[in-house]
């Protein structure tokens, strides 16, 4: 029985693992992704401007205005760390909060967390 018990487990986290890989693998220059709702207080892992500089700059702070948008990875890059950061833009052209084309992500915590869906 008990190893029954262990041999499953070792099969979970194979499979676990499996599909971590195949996430990091699917992810290249040109994939659309979806932005879902964030979680309690904004985003941590999609580096959108704070809310001062947005205004600053003459956009609107309304974070909840980016949910559901779809957008593309316009470029992939692997820091020191091993995390990936991807850039991120519009599908449809326009720009997030009226001023930025371009926002950085770190994609593999976006995707785990669930900001982010392929």
């Amino acid at each position: 029985m008990k190893n029954l018990l262990i041999f499953t487990l070792f099969l979970f986290f194979g499979f676990q693992m499996q599909s971590q890989e195949m996430n990091q693998e699917n992810i290249e220059v040109g994939t659309i992704l979806k932005i879902n709702e964030a979680e309690a207080y904004g985003f941590k892992h999609i580096h959108f401007p704070r809310p001062n500089f947005i205004i600053k700059s003459g956009g609107i702070a309304n974070y909840s205005s980016v949910e559901g948008d779809r957008v593309k990875i316009t470029a992939v890059k692997t820091k020191k760390d091993g995390t990936r950061q991807v850039e991120i833009k519009r599908v449809d052209g326009r720009k997030f909060f009226r001023n930025f084309t371009t926002v950085k992500a770190d994609i593999d915590e976006a995707l785990a967390s669930g900001e982010m869906t392929l």
